[in-house]
């Protein structure tokens, strides 16, 4: 076994140390603290990072979805249409509007939704559709698009894993009426603790989701509706300021170390789910096998670390037993193979090369 271990990641500061520890200080010697000059800023610079015309800064990626369904009036007695293969949170964040989420099976290959099978269960409840970039990989967004504009449902792009990807070339996030996403510390852009954000050019619901993030609140003391509070905080509004300008080269070295793992992994038996787009930014790198734990536990035998995502598709999760979901047989079947190999952008390519021969090193199945 080697000694030193391969981290499936490493969330400390580097070369953005520096400029983290001066934003908290500003934030800590400024002594505010909430809804102040830093979100302030953090939301203008992210709007343009991605080509939206506004950003509410908001307390997870979680709330960013709730509150845009809620902001663009969708509730109870709707349903909408999201993926089987993605985080929990996404069919949670729709039962917090008071919607009821509808699972469609996902495309084998891209591992996103299926634009087909969204079209198949769009009924007369059906109100909005949210697809997942998952692992940074873009959802088929002009199909998509083409499916809500055929029966005039509102587009959401969960776009948590997705900071700074292109789908044909269009910034993910601006094809849907919004964007949420994620700032939690494993993102491709963290915060040192929770955070996320709403993205879009309408500037009605950005001013809806401004209201409902603050108890609804429209003047100080005047609230014209009921609303909890999600507010993304001044220190980690900072944080997230401080690290915007290395997001660029942070998703270069992504799709650099994940060109290594490809060219490596070419004749291993295993599958890597193809690049759809080149702009994908790899917040993960997935390989499938149908002997994962097996592979997984000859990784941790070397000192590899590997994660899962995820190992249960949402139609088969236990909090949406009530919801009759749809069986969904592609994402049954990826999940049970689905493993993640380390990558990060200080990640070095040693490291890399490391992980491919253990991979290599082990007689695994192949995905039929």
């Amino acid at each position: 076994m080697t000694d030193h271990a391969v981290r499936w990641i490493d969330l400390r500061p580097r070369e953005d140390a520096i400029d983290v520890d001066a934003a908290i200080r500003r934030v800590v010697e400024r002594g505010w603290f909430v809804l102040g000059p830093e979100v302030e800023g953090f939301e203008a610079e992210f709007a343009t990072a991605t080509g939206s015309d506004h950003t509410t800064a908001v307390a997870s990626g979680t709330d960013a979805l709730t509150l845009t369904l809620r902001g663009l009036g969708i509730g109870a007695g709707d349903d909408v249409i999201t993926t089987a293969l993605s985080a929990v949170f996404t069919a949670q964040a729709i039962m917090m509007a008071g919607a009821r989420p509808v699972f469609a099976d996902i495309d084998p290959d891209r591992l996103t939704v299926d634009p087909a099978a969204v079209e198949a269960l769009v009924g007369p409840r059906t109100a909005a559709v949210i697809p997942v970039h998952l692992y940074g990989q873009p959802a088929d967004l002009p199909a998509l698009a083409a499916v809500a504009d055929r029966h005039g449902l509102a587009l959401v792009e969960d776009c948590c894993q997705a900071h700074l990807a292109t789908c044909g070339g269009v910034p993910v996030g601006t094809t849907g009426v919004a964007a949420a996403y994620s700032f939690y510390p494993t993102k491709n852009l963290g915060a040192l603790g929770d955070g996320g954000a709403v993205c879009t050019r309408d500037a009605s619901l950005d001013a809806r989701l401004r209201r409902l993030r603050n108890g609804g609140q429209t003047s100080r003391d005047h609230h014209t509706e009921p609303a909890a509070h999600s507010r993304l905080d001044e220190i980690q509004a900072a944080v997230l300021r401080a690290r915007l300008p290395y997001l660029r080269e942070w998703t270069t070295r992504r799709r650099a170390l994940a060109t290594r793992y490809r060219d490596g992994l070419r004749e291993v038996p295993i599958r890597v789910p193809p690049e759809s787009d080149p702009g994908h930014v790899y917040h993960l790198f997935p390989i499938r096998t149908v002997a994962r734990d097996r592979l997984r536990d000859h990784l941790r035998d070397r000192n590899i670390e590997t994660l899962t995502h995820y190992p249960t598709p949402l139609p088969a999760q236990p909090a949406f037993a009530d919801m009759e979901p749809n069986h969904s047989p592609v994402a049954a079947a990826v999940c049970g193979e689905l493993l993640s190999l380390p990558l990060y952008p200080s990640m070095t390519e040693a490291a890399v090369t490391r992980v491919v021969d253990a991979v290599a090193s082990n007689n695994i199945g192949v995905v039929p």
